[in-house]
C-alpha cells in the first residue's frame, strides 16, 4: 500500500480536472477553525458490525395522553413542532370533571365554616360557656371536611385539572417533556379514554442507536468502547459515540442482546426508526503492517470524489484525490493520495470546499 500511495501522488495529473490549490483569507481561516495536521502510519482498530436502529432516549420523551376518558374539544399540535414541557397541546371535555370541582368547592366551603364554628366554640369553652364536647365534635366535622376537600383537590390535580369554575368541563392536555412532536393521533370531536395515545413528544437533540449483539460476540465488547454509526439514509454520513449500556438479556428468539450508543443529532438528520450499522472497536491492535490514516473529519467528496485538503507552508491549501481502504471509528486508511508527513486539514473542511466550489462556478461562467 506504501508503493501504491507513493506511485499516485508522484502522478498530479489526476487531480487536473479540480482546481489544485485554493488560498483562504487568514481572518476566514480563524473563523471557520481551520486545523491541520500531519499524516501519520497507525493501526487500524478492528470493529465489530452491529445491525440496529434510532430509537429515542424513554427519559428524554413522553406521550400526550388524557387521564379519564372525554371527547377532544381542541387540538393545537402538530407534527414537527416544537414545544416545551407544561405547552397546552389539546383540550378534552370531561362531563365528570365539572361535578368533581363542584364537590371540591363544596367541601372546601364547609370545611371553611366547620373550622370557623370550631374556633368559635373553642373561644366559648375557654370562658366556660360551652361544653368541651361541643368543641371536639366541631373540630372532628371540621377535619373530616378539610379531608374530603384534600382527597378531591387531589384527585384534580391528578387529572391535570386547575382550580376553575364548578361548570368548567374542560381539561388541558399539557406536554409531558420539551421536544419536537414526533406523533399525532388527535382530532377534534374525537373521543378519547385513559388508555389511548393523542401524541408524543421527543428531545431529539440526542438519541439512541440500538445495536444487536449475537450471543457468540458479546464478550468482544467492552463499556466505553468507542463506536461510529453509518444509517442506511445518509451512506456517507457517519455519527460517532461509544458504548453506554449492554443487555443484560438475551433475546430467545434472535439470540441477542441490545447494545446502548448516544448519538448527537448533527444538523436534525436523526430519524427514530433509522435503520443502520455501527463499527465498534474491539481491540487495540488488527495485527499486519501499519497503513496511513486520517481523521474521517477530514475526508468530503469533490465531484462525486473522496478528497482531502493538504496544507502547505505558503498557506495555500492543495486538493487531493485519494484512494480510501478499511475503516475504523473516526478513522479511515488512505491507500492512495498522500504521503506520510503530508498536513491534512482536519477542522475546517467544508469551509475550503465551498472555496473549491466557488472556484469551479466562477471558471464555468
Amino acid at each position: 500500500p506504501a508503493a501504491a500511495a507513493s506511485t499516485a501522488h508522484t502522478d498530479e495529473a489526476e487531480h487536473d480536472e479540480l482546481p489544485k490549490r485554493v488560498r483562504v483569507p487568514a481572518a476566514v481561516l480563524q473563523d471557520a477553525k481551520v486545523q491541520w495536521a500531519p499524516v501519520r502510519r497507525a493501526m487500524l482498530v478492528p470493529t465489530l458490525t452491529l445491525p440496529g436502529e434510532v430509537m429515542p432516549d424513554p427519559d428524554k420523551s413522553g406521550r400526550v395522553s388524557s387521564p379519564v376518558a372525554g371527547r377532544i374539544e381542541q387540538v393545537t399540535f402538530k407534527e414537527g413542532a416544537v414545544v416545551k414541557k407544561g405547552d397546552p397541546l389539546a383540550v378534552v371535555r370531561v362531563p365528570d370533571l365539572g361535578r368533581i370541582r363542584g364537590a371540591y368547592a363544596a367541601a372546601t366551603s364547609r370545611a371553611r365554616a366547620a373550622r370557623t364554628n370550631a374556633e368559635r366554640l373553642k373561644a366559648l369553652v375557654d370562658q366556660r360557656l360551652a361544653a368541651s364536647q361541643a368543641y371536639l365534635d366541631a373540630q372532628a366535622e371540621a377535619e373530616s371536611f378539610d379531608a374530603e376537600s384534600r382527597a378531591l383537590g387531589e384527585q384534580l390535580r391528578a387529572m391535570g385539572a386547575g382550580n376553575g369554575a364548578a361548570s368548567d368541563y374542560l381539561l388541558p392536555l399539557r406536554a409531558p417533556v420539551s421536544g419536537v412532536v414526533v406523533h399525532r393521533d388527535a382530532v377534534v370531536g374525537q373521543p378519547v379514554t385513559a388508555d389511548q395515545t393523542l401524541g408524543s413528544v421527543a428531545d431529539l437533540q440526542e438519541a439512541w442507536f440500538i445495536g444487536r449483539v449475537f450471543e457468540k460476540d458479546l464478550g468482544r465488547l467492552r463499556l466505553g468502547a468507542r463506536a461510529e454509526v453509518e444509517l442506511n439514509a445518509y451512506p456517507h454520513e457517519r455519527f460517532e459515540g461509544s458504548i453506554q449500556y449492554l443487555g443484560q438479556q438475551i433475546d430467545p428468539v434472535a439470540r441477542t442482546v441490545t447494545a446502548r450508543i448516544v448519538l448527537t443529532n448533527r444538523e436534525n438528520m436523526l430519524r427514530l426508526g433509522l435503520f443502520g450499522q455501527a463499527r465498534v472497536a474491539i481491540g487495540e491492535d488488527a495485527g499486519g503492517a501499519p497503513s496511513l490514516v486520517v481523521p474521517r473529519s477530514a475526508l468530503t467528496e469533490v465531484a462525486g470524489k473522496p478528497v482531502v485538503f493538504v496544507h502547505h507552508p505558503d498557506d495555500d491549501f492543495e486538493l487531493h484525490e485519494v484512494v480510501l481502504g478499511a475503516s475504523a471509528p473516526g478513522q479511515v486508511e488512505v491507500t492512495a493520495g498522500l504521503r506520510e508527513g503530508e498536513e491534512v486539514v482536519t477542522s475546517g473542511v467544508f469551509t475550503l470546499k465551498s472555496v473549491v466550489l466557488k472556484s469551479t462556478l466562477a471558471e464555468d461562467e
